[in-house]
Order: structure tokens, then sequence, then C-alpha cells
């Protein structure tokens, strides 16, 4: 590959530009928003001038409402060589293009499972996709040049390909993305409504399960309109869940052992089942996040001490696998969780305290 067209150039979009442009692509930029293509362009991405000829390849990344358009026309101007869209829903554009009368051999569905919480060419960053599975959705019509294109694209973006039927990728993106967002945004809704001094109690455990409930809503909205089936599937089998949790819990509320016995088995049964789950998400090189033991290091509000801390690590000879900052209300300090392999916290607690850091261990 050695030319590409970005059509749309929000946080995705000028995320694969910028690591195209990265890696010697020369990356051509467009969006309906010109002001916001010209701000991809001065942030590196590539160049907001049109391509004087067709390019390899045409990446899509615009709404999902207006995908199969916006495919359908490229195709018609003979935009590029093979043509693929980012979007996070993959069945209804490839139904949609069919109905345009688009060409199916030279377009693939895939989808990035990457993102943040801001919106933009700002929030773009050249690493968004590294180790993140990227899915690819192929057809029987699919062009072999095509594919192939989309998987040098993913390597260039430094992702993993996973193949997945389209069906079967918006059922699984309704699970582990599409109602992760509606509930973070149906928790962090209760907060709109709570005392303020309620508010200032919140830890580390609310800011994790809302911290996706600060995403622009009109994405959303684009997203959820594109697979409301699926997302409604699973909403609907967690208002089951919660049904039965309200139950175990009024039960809780008995004057009756027996009822009080079988809410408190009820609530236990929530969480094994959470556990269980929990347990089945990847972490690093294929782990589970039980696998880690965590080290909390108390720390100031001073620049350097992040640095500071993962120099005194890497003194003690421990590799951090993941990180956490949990903040102090209203103080200038707060707890740094270091996840480590558990047979290194020992040496990596002696270090530190040894180098006059607070520890508070789990």
């Amino acid at each position: 590959m050695r030319t590409a067209l970005v059509i749309g150039t929000g946080l995705i979009g000028t995320s694969a530009a910028l690591a195209l442009t990265a890696r010697g692509v020369t990356v051509y930029l467009t969006d309906r928003d010109t002001e916001q293509a010209r701000t991809a362009a001065a942030l590196g991405a590539g160049t907001a001038q049109p391509p004087e000829a067709p390019v390899d390849l045409a990446v899509v990344a615009v709404p999902p409402a207006r995908i199969a358009e916006v495919l359908a026309d490229a195709q018609r101007r003979g935009t590029a060589r093979g043509y693929l869209d980012v979007g996070s829903v993959k069945g209804v554009p490839r139904r949609e293009l069919a109905g345009l009368g688009g060409d199916p051999r030279s377009y693939l569905g895939t989808h990035p499972m990457a993102g943040r919480e801001q919106s933009g060419p700002l929030a773009a960053t050249a690493d968004l996709f590294e180790g993140r599975p990227w899915v690819l959705t192929p057809g029987a019509e699919t062009d072999t040049e095509v594919l192939n294109l989309a998987l040098e694209l993913i390597a260039l973006c430094r992702a993993v390909p996973v193949i997945m039927d389209a069906d079967a990728h918006d059922r699984a993106v309704a699970l582990v993305s599409h109602t992760p967002q509606l509930l973070s945004s149906l928790v962090a809704a209760r907060l709109t409504e709570a005392d303020e001094t309620a508010v200032r109690l919140c830890g580390q455990g609310i800011r994790d399960v809302t911290r996706i409930a600060a995403s622009e809503p009109r994405m959303w909205i684009d997203i959820l309109s594109a697979n409301p089936g699926p997302v409604a599937d699973v909403l609907a089998a967690v208002a089951g869940d919660l049904d039965e949790t309200v139950r175990a819990l009024r039960a809780l509320e008995s004057a009756d052992e027996a009822k009080r016995g079988a809410g408190a088995e009820g609530i236990a049964g929530v969480l094994r089942r959470g556990n269980a789950g929990r347990a089945r998400i990847p972490g690093k090189h294929g782990q589970t996040p039980t696998a880690y033991a965590t080290v909390a290091v108390l720390i100031s509000d001073r620049p350097g001490e992040l640095a500071r801390i993962f120099a005194d690590a890497g003194a003690a000879g421990v590799n951090i696998e993941d990180v956490r900052i949990e903040h102090a209300t209203g103080q200038q300090a707060g707890h740094v969780q270091l996840m480590v392999e558990p047979q290194s916290v020992t040496a990596l607690t002696e270090v530190l305290r040894g180098r006059g850091w607070a520890i508070r261990q789990s």
C-alpha cells in the first residue's frame, strides 16, 4: 500500500491516518467538515488536498448511518482499488450498500476495537490501535486483493486481525461495547439527582463504571440506531437479572430468616457470576486480570512522582503489567495501583518502602 484516502477525520479516521503516515503511506484526507480535515492534516495525518489518481485503499470512517451512501459514492467515482469501513456495526451497511447497487467485491467491512471517550481529530493518536483486535467481516464476494489491503492496513496500525461473520460481530459488540455504554450512562445519570454530599464521596469504583459515560451522545445515537435489536436483547437479559437482584435485596429486609437467607444467596449468585464473567476477559498476553497482584503506593500530586515510582520499580527488577491512579477527593494526593506478577510483590514492596514510599498492599 502506497496511497490511502481516509473519508471522515474523527477519532478513528485520523488515528488510522496518523499510523499510516508514520509508516510511509501517502494519506489523503476528506471530511464534509472541511475544517476538521484541515485540523487532521495540521496534526500530521496527511494532506487535505484531493488525490490526483485512484488510491490503493479508501478507508470510510463516518457514522454508521452514512457508511453505505459514502461507500457507494466513492465506488461510483472509482476512488480506490479497495474500500473498507471502520464502523462499529457491520450487517446493516453491507445490506444497504447492496441496495444502493454498490460493488461487494471491492468492499470489506471492518471494525477496530479501540476508541476513547473523547472524539474528533484532536483526540487521535497513531498508537490507538496497537495490540487491539481489528475485526474483518469478509463475504463470499470479497476480492482477495481487498482482504490483503485490509490486512496490510491492520499490520501498519499494529492491531490484531480477527475474522468474523458480520451479524455475529454485531451481536458480540452489542454485549461487549454497546450495552456497557448504556449501562455506564444509566449509572452516571443517577448522579445528576444526587445530593452534593453523596457526589463528594465518589471513589474509584464509580469513576471506573462511569468513565465511558463522558462519550459524545450524538455519536452513540448513530451507533445504537444501527444495532438496536441485539442491544435490546442484551438489555432485556440484564433487566431480568436486575429484577431478580431487586427481589433478593428486598428479601434481605425481611424479618423472616429463611427469606433473608434466600436473598443473601441470590446476591451471592450474582456476584459469583460476575466473578466468572470478569475472569473471561483477556488481559495482557492473554492472561486474566486476576492473575496480577496489586501494590498500592501513596503518591503526592507533584511533577515527576510517577516517573520516580516507575524508576524505583525498575531498580527492583519488577515489570509493571498495568497501572491505575486512584485520586483522593479534595486532596493533592492519591494511590497509584501497580499490577505485577504475584511473585514480584515482595521484592517490589521492599524496594519501594526502602526508598520512602508508603505502601498499601492488596
